[in-house]
């Protein structure tokens, strides 16, 4: 039998599995999950402690865009505070409206994505570059 902590913790993993539509692969182990399953059950691991600030080290590295389109729509649903660390700029501007730049441990700019990725000089002295092609301005 189990104790009421166990229970406790069963609803916490639960209630973050649905948090990133992974429930039906609650029994499914590790190895036999793709790399963007992997990454959505390593964020429920973190959301079943119920942190107030989720801090992401280049969460969107490594995914197709169908994962990285579905890990942005988690992040968006969820009600936490979102520190992440990102050379993914449209990434950053899809979710992150403030941006800082950090150079040297020191931080240089501390303003909207939108306004970062739309200064020239400050992008090229700290040398961020956007894709060919991107445009933020176009951007929503």
């Amino acid at each position: 039998m189990l104790s009421s902590a166990h229970l406790i913790w069963a609803e916490r993993v639960n209630w973050a599995l649905e948090q990133v539509a992974m429930s039906e692969f609650v029994d499914r182990a590790p190895h036999h999950l793709s790399f963007g399953q992997r990454r959505r059950v390593a964020l429920a691991t973190v959301l079943a402690m119920k942190p107030e600030i989720l801090i992401m080290d280049e969460p969107s590295s490594n995914l197709d865009p169908a994962s990285r389109r579905e890990l942005a729509d988690i992040v968006r649903s969820l009600d936490v505070t979102v520190l992440m660390v990102t050379h993914d700029l449209p990434y950053a501007l899809e979710l992150c409206p403030r941006s800082v730049i950090l150079s040297g441990g020191v931080i240089v700019s501390d303003k909207s994505t939108r306004e970062i990725l739309n200064d020239k000089v400050l992008m090229s002295e700290n040398r961020l570059e956007l894709p060919i092609g991107f445009d933020p301005k176009l951007i929503p």
